[in-house]
């Protein structure tokens, strides 16, 4: 079997502009950021993102790189709205398709079963309908006649997630209270990124966690990462909690000045920015 171990770089390579690429993670909750910020270091853009938004789409849309979101909300969790999106959105420079969190999951489900489209109860009588004109209803065939909408496939063609643990061959394992659904991600992509906390040994990962931790099977992944903090500022539970303090500075920070003093460089010069950031912090704390 083949191992399937790449840098980030590597995965960026292999994506283009134009691309549809869904992003997994929930809000600011173990977000591939690692992988986005190499992203960052590249010039693709035109993008279609497709995720439950958090700092990942905030990032893009600032740097200009999104054509197209698709999702159910963009948010930090402790910052109810995130910023750059907030901007960005109100400057009408990107396309938004909104819908209910359950409309989402059931065109993830119907793209990695590769349907057209699934029939789902969630946004009948609501606004998703008013605001979302090109979506349609679709009538049971049986005897209750009930309407449904019927949810398009989020097809994507590529997917970034984040896990705790993986092995080489690509299974991703998560180890903390909620998988989301980085799997179904990984199902409805032409091809699936993972990057993770630590690459350990196949047979590690039944350990110490259950075979239902093992989220994301190797068949749907094309490469595999190991970013220890790659989910940096978000959390990624129980490696690391989300880190508040950057969080908000990256919240209150014009674009242009946070990304040229942490995004300048490659993930060793992030790391080494937030480090520097963090003592200098201490010692206003201190004084």
């Amino acid at each position: 079997m083949a191992d399937k171990t790449m840098t980030a770089d590597e995965v960026v390579s292999r994506l283009a502009s134009g691309m549809t690429l869904g992003i997994g993670g929930w809000g600011s909750r173990r977000k591939p950021l690692s992988l986005v910020r190499a992203l960052l270091r590249s010039d693709i853009g035109d993008l279609t993102l497709v995720s439950y938004g958090g700092p990942d789409v905030g990032m893009l849309v600032a740097a200009g790189r999104v054509r197209k979101l698709v999702a159910p909300f963009v948010t930090l969790d402790s910052v109810p709205l995130e910023p750059h999106y907030r901007a960005g959105r109100e400057r009408g420079e990107f396309e938004l398709t909104e819908v209910d969190e359950g409309m989402f999951m059931w065109g993830l489900r119907a793209a990695a079963n590769r349907l057209p489209f699934l029939p789902v109860r969630a946004g009948i009588g609501s606004d998703v309908m008013r605001v979302n004109p090109g979506l349609r209803t679709v009538t049971s065939p049986y005897d209750d006649g009930e309407t449904f909408v019927a949810m398009p496939a989020l097809r994507l063609d590529a997917a970034l997630v984040h896990v705790n643990r993986a092995d080489r061959l690509g299974n991703g394992q998560y180890l903390g209270p909620d998988p989301y659904f980085d799997d179904l991600f990984c199902e409805a992509a032409d091809a699936a990124y993972v990057s993770c906390e630590r690459i350990v040994d196949t047979a590690e990962l039944t350990k110490e966690a259950p075979p239902q931790s093992l989220l994301v099977k190797r068949l749907h992944v094309t490469g595999v990462v190991e970013a220890p903090g790659g989910a940096h500022f978000t959390s990624c539970a129980p490696d690391h909690g989300r880190d508040e303090d950057f969080q908000r500075l990256y919240a209150t920070t014009p674009w242009a000045e946070f990304s040229e003093r942490f995004l300048a460089g490659d993930e060793a010069d992030y790391r080494s920015a937030v480090r520097n950031w963090q003592e200098q912090e201490g010692e206003g704390e201190r004084r």
